[in-house]
């Protein structure tokens, strides 16, 4: 016979406290993060402190005292994505998913079309499409391949212009292309 579930103690304010530090410590976050873990903290165990819970105020406090810094997570973020060979797009869709504001976003978007051209070599290295591949593709995989940039967020007219590319060729001439 299953054990019957012990309910979870409703939280106070100290509790939050207790839980966002214990987050940060253990995990990069941002704001928007932290105070979507308190929230469902919240939803699953319920409230008993004094007030409404202020899961975004406790997240404020954090950020505050340095334990949270959306700007050096945002940084950190686009050079993951960057290294991953993700695309400025698929770079924007996560960092509004991470909650980083407006202001840092648009900052970071400069950096980030100033690589955009190498993240999408990085992807085509990764995916073994264009100079990387061992065959030049028929006309039904270089069409999956252009899909497939796409989806990673990169600029049609960069996949185009690295599946032009033959098996080979040395892919250090497309990006000084690119740069110019």
């Amino acid at each position: 016979m299953p054990e019957p579930s012990r309910s979870k103690p409703p939280l106070t304010t100290a509790d939050l406290d207790r839980l966002a530090l214990r987050y940060v410590e253990r995990f990069a976050t941002t704001r928007a993060r932290l105070a979507a873990y308190l929230t469902r903290k919240l939803r699953e165990h319920g409230w008993e402190g004094e007030g409404a819970p202020d899961p975004m105020g406790v997240a404020e406090r954090m950020a505050q005292r340095g334990y949270v810094d959306d700007r050096a997570f945002a940084e950190a973020r686009v050079r993951s994505l960057g290294r991953r060979g993700l695309g400025a797009r698929r770079v924007a869709m996560a960092l509004r998913q991470d909650g980083i504001g407006e202001a840092d976003r648009a900052e970071l978007a400069e950096a980030v079309e100033a690589d955009a051209f190498k993240a999408a070599l990085i992807f085509a290295r990764r995916r073994r499409f264009g100079p990387f591949a061992a065959a030049v593709a028929d006309r039904d995989l270089h069409k999956k391949q252009v899909a497939a940039f796409l989806r990673a967020g990169h600029a049609p007219e960069f996949a185009h212009r690295i599946l032009r590319m033959q098996p080979g060729e040395d892919p250090d001439d497309a990006l000084e292309a690119g740069h110019s």
